[in-house]
């Protein structure tokens, strides 16, 4: 019988987490989320009915966490993958500020609870769709769509169109047109708005091995799908306004920032090589930002003006 030396031995001492504030808003992908709160926001706010105040921040506040869940629980699946692109090299996993399971547990605690105090808080119609939009981006898309197929984009752009239905749903407990609608715009804004971004970022996805659709099709084919997504989103915008739902100044100006967007979108169908190439998908990606905030601005500023009107009429 052999007698072990305890001085010999070494146990290895616990990983003592550097993570900090900084570092746990990072993993919640706040610049998203922001987009996220104000298309849930413009959803809340145009939905029929009366709504407390309390349980309408409550329902933001809900959708919100719901959707930094979702970021996290995004980088905790994809490190191998940020760990490679120079876009997302800096986040808080690949730099070894938060670990794997610190990045897990977090999500999982913030979705559990968002979906759960939007149910006893709201109504379990609105909580049902928080939960299957969670479900939808991180397992549809992060862990399936993205390292599968050219159309991840495409297919899970459904999960970033959810947050205005989930706030309608909210205040009313059921779905109408305008909420799907208003899906609709984000579901086909999302792939020129990627793709864009894909062009000038190829070389990032191809190191990292996500079949992006110019690392898959090329970057001609991507440009044409741009083009054409571009036209569809330009229709489906402006179609509410003569379908009846919403009004002739949210129709005028979803025509002329349309016209924006499909005049960036031939730039970059026409500008293949160079620095002009680069500067036309740049140009689209920023703008395309632009042109969802500004779009649904004119919803709210319609919303509000009709409250006010309202009032003294």
């Amino acid at each position: 019988m052999s007698v072990i030396d305890s001085n010999q031995v070494e146990f290895a001492a616990p990983r003592i987490s550097e993570a900090g504030v900084r570092d746990y808003i990072a993993l919640l992908k706040p610049r998203v989320m922001s987009l996220v709160v104000f298309t849930a926001l413009v959803g809340l706010l145009m939905a029929p009915g009366s709504f407390h105040p309390v349980l309408a921040i409550t329902a933001i506040l809900c959708i919100a966490v719901g959707g930094g869940a979702s970021g996290a629980l995004n980088m905790w699946y994809e490190d191998d993958i940020d760990g490679k692109m120079t876009r997302t090299a800096n986040r808080p996993i690949p730099r070894g500020r938060v670990t794997r399971p610190e990045a897990l547990a977090f999500g999982l605690i913030l979705a559990f609870f968002s979906v759960l105090t939007l149910g006893i808080l709201v109504n379990w119609v609105s909580a049902a769709l928080l939960a299957f939009t969670i479900f939808f981006y991180v397992v549809i898309y992060t862990m399936w769509l993205k390292r599968s197929t050219a159309q991840n984009i495409v297919i899970g752009g459904a999960a970033g169109a959810l947050p205005p239905v989930v706030a309608w749903a909210a205040v009313t407990g059921s779905l109408a047109v305008e909420p799907l609608l208003l899906f609709a715009i984000i579901f086909f804004w999302t792939p020129p708005h990627f793709w864009a971004l894909a062009l000038f970022r190829n070389d990032d996805y191809a190191r990292a091995g996500v079949p992006m659709l110019p690392v898959v099709a090329g970057p001609d084919h991507t440009r044409l799908q741009i083009l054409l997504y571009t036209i569809v989103l330009v229709a489906v915008a402006a179609a509410p306004w003569p379908l009846g739902y919403f009004d002739a100044v949210y129709g005028i100006a979803s025509l002329a920032l349309g016209a924006w967007m499909l005049v960036l979108a031939v730039r970059v169908y026409r500008n293949r090589t160079g620095s002009a190439a680069l500067r036309a998908s740049r140009n689209l990606f920023k703008v395309s930002i632009l042109y969802l905030f500004a779009l649904f601005s004119i919803l709210l500023v319609e919303v509000a003006a009709k409250a006010i009107w309202s009032l003294f009429a």
